[in-house]
């Protein structure tokens, strides 16, 4: 009894989150008490997990996190004894708003929000300035409650900014108006109760679809504006399987969108990058083209040689350069200087080789590894090239992926939803198909077996497409200091006695 008085209080400490959420406190029972054996095993459990999202006419949305967990064991308590948020300063605000432990021995604790910390977030390769929030709860037992709410402004992907300051003009995305949001609802914790919920203006029309799973869903209107609650319930978390697809595009997740057609996002993007300048020529990299097209006939040799030089010159390291990143593109002459860049700009020069080559050439968005839905929310993580060849059809090329690859488009990304951000607007588009007999292995052996046993011979090894870049990756991915004891690995894979004598690479 001491126990549930204690979890009413966590509750009743908690009714503006559940307010926030057109809901009331029903039941000041402990779900986890009633059903110990759902919840066994678990390190923590969440008995609330909602976010509340107020909209601005111009898109900028004022997000309320609120969150209570259940320590269940030791590795729970170690787990959470550090609370972490992560945001980008570049388009967003966040901070710990409070923070209460409710201990299992009915001790309750306020901490002091004035003593979180901000830090930059870890980083591999990509160093745009991200950030995190962090409070430090210290010890805690298992039993122990935690109950936290963060409050974050400004829009969830870092798009096109002027900079970090106290404008406020940096919260609103620069499609300016509209907003979107990609909730997951599966989670890594059981979890009682999820509630995500949207608030935006009355004349704002919105568009949304859950997927791959069921939810309580509602629209109403309140004070004069537009409600969308979404909220499900007793969440288990989601089991990983080998070689499994992205759990985008199997676990339950809600995708809503103000913009209507991915037309519209289409537009968008070939105008921003147009009007900012991305493809514009210099004469150094013109000079360049001229020497690297010199002596192709064809249009595919011309394509060919630019892909591949790009891919192989323009190293793939990002570092915030100020107003241009997100899904803006940097300027060619920022990028062919630098020789350095993420997949947009390693994309941008590609496109603007194209264009001094006499290609009509374009930036296309994609979501590397998961589907793009029908729902225009912004599901990308990368970011290609479309040329269009003399028979008017547009094809995809990727320098990111080509490096040391024999394709111009990686054939691991077939069937795989991406946007062009072509003048006359674009839908989604699918990446072709590639055959089987474009990614062949063909060994060809010649042995002898003696009379003791010992097998010696020799054998030819050819590939093409993918098996050829995976055939490849033994010698890329190190010296070639290394390269004989990494053939030796292999053949060692298939009998510890094996020996390698020699090897010619053709």
């Amino acid at each position: 009894m001491k126990y549930l008085s204690i979890f009413a209080s966590v509750l009743l400490a908690t009714a503006s989150a559940y307010g926030q959420s057109g809901e009331s406190c029903r039941t000041a029972s402990d779900p986890t008490l009633q059903k110990p054996e759902l919840y066994a095993g678990y390190d923590c459990v969440n008995l609330l997990d909602s976010t509340a999202v107020t909209v601005q006419p111009t898109g900028s949305g004022s997000f309320t996190v609120c969150k209570i967990v259940k320590v269940m064991n030791t590795r729970g308590a170690v787990a959470n004894r550090i609370l972490k948020y992560d945001y980008d300063p570049l388009t967003a605000h966040a901070e710990f708003h409070r923070v209460t432990i409710y201990k299992a021995n009915g001790d309750v604790i306020n901490l002091d929000i004035t003593q979180q910390q901000d830090y930059a977030a870890p980083a591999r390769a990509i160093y745009w300035g991200a950030r995190q929030i962090m409070m430090e709860i210290g010890r805690l037992d298992p039993g122990d409650i935690i109950d936290y709410q963060i409050n974050k402004k400004g829009f969830t992907y870092a798009l096109l900014t002027g900079g970090i300051g106290n404008d406020e003009s940096r919260f609103i995305p620069p499609m300016r108006g509209q907003f979107y949001d990609i909730v997951p609802f599966w989670t890594t914790e059981p979890t009682v109760r999820k509630v995500y919920k949207v608030n935006i203006p009355m004349e704002k029309e919105m568009q949304f679809q859950f997927y791959q799973g069921e939810c309580t869903s509602s629209m109403r209107y309140e004070d004069g504006r537009k409600a969308y609650t979404f909220v499900s319930t007793d969440i288990m978390p989601t089991r990983r399987e080998p070689n499994m697809v992205d759990l985008f595009d199997a676990a339950p997740k809600l995708m809503m969108s103000s913009t209507p057609r991915w037309q519209d996002k289409s537009l968008w993007f070939n105008k921003v990058n147009e009007d900012y300048g991305s493809f514009s020529a210099i004469p150094e990299a013109q000079k360049k083209v001229d020497e690297l097209i010199q002596g192709k006939k064809t249009e595919m040799e011309k394509i060919a040689i630019l892909t591949h030089w790009v891919a192989d010159n323009i190293r793939y390291s990002g570092i915030s350069m100020g107003k241009g990143e997100g899904y803006t593109l940097h300027n060619l002459k920022m990028n062919y200087t630098d020789r350095c860049g993420v997949c947009k700009d390693i994309a941008g020069t590609l496109i603007a080789f194209l264009r001094m080559a006499g290609f009509e050439a374009y930036p296309a968005m994609t979501m590397a590894g998961s589907r793009v839905e029908s729902i225009p929310a912004d599901h990308f993580n990368h970011c290609v090239t479309v040329v269009k060849l003399s028979s008017g059809t547009y094809m995809p090329l990727d320098p990111t992926w080509v490096p040391f690859c024999r394709e111009l488009w990686s054939s691991a990304e077939q069937q795989q939803n991406y946007l062009p951000g072509v003048p006359e607007g674009s839908d989604l588009c699918l990446t072709p198909v590639s055959a089987p007999e474009n990614h062949y292995v063909r060994i060809k052996a010649n042995n002898r077996l003696d009379a003791k046993g010992t097998l010696t011979g020799q054998f030819t090894i050819t590939a093409e497409g993918q098996s050829d870049s995976n055939i490849r990756r033994i010698f890329t991915t190190g010296w070639q200091s290394q390269w004989q004891a990494a053939l030796e690995s292999q053949l060692l894979a298939v009998s510890p006695k094996a020996r390698l004598i020699s090897v010619d690479y053709g």
